[in-house]
């Protein structure tokens, strides 16, 4: 459907009128499918040996580093995989589809009164479709027009210490980002252009402004307060704790800790700003976030990959994770000059770490090499260099069920290879 005559707008205007009554006053119920699941057949052609990358020749990884989205996020849990291909068997009007999942997933998070969400392709979609819903509100001619913003305001205020790549996704609206790194600077900045002040949740302890101050700074001067905490769960809290410190939109991956689709993410806030963000992208035609499309199967998924997570015994989780760190540290430590040590990154990630040092008199071999000869292993391994310092950085939150012990076996032997 293609919107560029006056009659074409008004029906535009009826999708997105549709769109705002499924969020501020979601009262229509999704019907029962009918349609039967195709009878079970033997798999021919491609996916027919039970090794999909391999027929591709592309080599799967054992990941120690983390919920990477290069590396394909997180695992699925069997149970989502399973509610997808339920909701692969069946049309549904996805407008209406996106309303009932938000309703549902502001009950299971006990959002504040007043909140909802949808399910996004992703963090940084669900970042792009936020900002562009605070710029247009609900004027279809707006939204067309983005990212020209001929009418609206076009400046957005972040710290400097908070700039990242993930960034492009709102200047990808049109805006300019207004860089401060002051509170002063920042009273300063604020002007009748400002759309709305950004945050970036794991940068925290990078800003002079922290996470509670910036909001309530927004909201003295009326702006809305965005919030970037796309790696931010676990603890799982993480989920609920800003809306409750007052954000109006925040963004998470759905792909990572809570294991859902990995292209999926969720945007939560003010039902205004989520209803005017969904407005802005699929299904949705001549809009920015068109190719941001997110399917009935994944909203789904992410439906029940947040039950799944609510329910999970986050404490023993944490207590394994520690388990197999403990156990690798264990054998590479029989090798002379190694060293490790364990830590929890403040926010991101925020699960069990360890860093593996070595004396370079006792293994001549640098981190880099040692993580290229991981990579090329077989089974291949992924483990970084540290970010600060020396050794590797390594995670084991990703890693499956006995995979601590091919790991360690390959890192001992490497390590020991470059004794000198």
């Amino acid at each position: 459907m293609l919107f560029p005559t006056d009659s074409n707008r008004r029906s535009f205007m009826t999708v997105l009128s549709a769109a705002v009554a499924g969020f501020l006053m979601p009262n229509r119920m999704l019907g029962s499918p009918t349609a039967a699941a195709p009878a079970p057949g033997a798999l021919t052609g491609f996916g027919s040996s039970g090794n999909v990358y391999e027929e591709l020749g592309v080599t799967p990884v054992i990941n120690a580093q983390g919920t990477m989205t290069v590396l394909g996020g997180s695992l699925m849990r069997p149970e989502v995989e399973a509610v997808m291909s339920m909701a692969g068997r069946h049309f549904v009007p996805i407008l209406e589809l996106e309303a009932a999942a938000g309703k549902r997933i502001a009950k299971m998070l006990k959002l504040p009164d007043g909140y909802d969400a949808i399910v996004t392709s992703g963090a940084a979609a669900a970042m792009q479709s936020g900002l562009a819903g605070i710029l247009t509100g609900d004027n279809p001619r707006f939204i067309e027009q983005l990212p020209d913003l001929t009418g609206m305001k076009s400046e957005v205020i972040i710290q400097k210490s908070h700039r990242n790549p993930f960034d492009h996704q709102l200047r990808g609206t049109g805006v300019k980002l207004i860089v401060i790194e002051t509170k002063e600077q920042l009273l300063g900045a604020i002007s009748p252009k400002t759309a709305m002040m950004h945050f970036t949740n794991f940068a925290d302890a990078d800003g002079a402004i922290k996470v509670a101050e910036w909001v309530q700074i927004a909201h003295a001067h009326n702006l809305p307060a965005f919030i970037d905490a796309a790696a931010d769960t676990p603890p799982v809290s993480h989920l609920w704790d800003y809306a409750q410190m007052g954000y109006d939109l925040i963004a998470f991956s759905g792909g990572k800790a809570i294991r859902g689709p990995q292209c999926a993410g969720l945007l939560v806030g003010r039902k205004d700003l989520v209803a005017y963000a969904l407005m802005n992208n699929s299904p949705n035609e001549d809009t920015l976030g068109r190719s941001q499309k997110v399917g009935k199967e994944e909203i789904v998924g992410m439906i029940k990959a947040l039950e799944s997570y609510l329910a999970e015994d986050h404490e023993a989780l944490n207590r394994e994770w520690q388990r197999r760190l403990e156990y690798i540290s264990g054998v590479i430590a029989r090798v002379p000059g190694v060293s490790t040590r364990f830590m929890v990154p403040d926010i991101a990630n925020h699960v069990p770490h360890m860093i593996i040092d070595w004396d370079p008199k006792h293994v001549s071999a640098s981190p880099a090499q040692i993580s290229a000869a991981l990579r090329q292993s077989k089974p291949s391994i992924v483990m970084e260099p540290a970010e600060q310092g020396s050794g590797l950085s390594m995670n084991s939150f990703m890693l499956q069920p006995g995979e601590e012990r091919l790991v360690a076996a390959r890192l001992a032997q490497l390590l020991q290879a470059h004794a000198a």
